[in-house]
């Protein structure tokens, strides 16, 4: 299941719901990531970020990350998987993204988790834009995101 949206996600919520749902799982993974509070802009040290702006066009991102999914299902031995996506104007501190994976055994369901969130930092359509008080920019995934998807072969 993916979800993309503009409302606030609330992943103790989505765990719930996620962990009724995958019963016969030996182990939920949970992920969950936040829009890092305070971090200053890279080359404007000074600046701190105020917000971050994600731009989503919705049906086609989830169609694309619903594939990553199957991708994970493919790969590992999971019996399910849930993503929830936020986009629109995030503040610090809020959640971004809740993904989470179920399988028989731990070490299935924490790949997988791993896996799909080193996919949707790089290929998940999203444009995004850190706000800061001297003014905006639009971000790219970083070299450090590129060598983590590489890992994956």
């Amino acid at each position: 299941m993916v979800i993309v949206q503009t409302e606030p996600i609330d992943p103790s919520l989505l765990l719930h719901d996620f962990t009724k749902r995958a019963g016969g799982a030996g182990a939920i993974v949970s992920f969950t990531g936040l829009v890092r509070p305070g971090e200053a802009c890279p080359g404007n040290e000074a600046a701190l970020v105020t917000a971050l702006e994600l731009q989503a066009y919705p049906g086609f991102t989830e169609k694309v990350m619903a594939g990553i999914v199957d991708e994970a299902q493919a790969r590992f031995a999971i019996r399910d998987a849930m993503v929830a996506h936020r986009y629109g104007r995030i503040g610090p501190t809020d959640p971004i993204i809740f993904v989470a994976t179920a399988a028989h055994h731990r070490r299935d369901a924490f790949l997988a988790a791993d896996y799909l969130m080193d996919q949707f930092k790089t290929r998940a359509p999203f444009w995004k834009k850190e706000h800061a008080p001297d003014g905006a920019r639009w971000i790219e995934p970083r070299a450090q995101d590129h060598q983590d998807l590489a890992r994956w072969g």
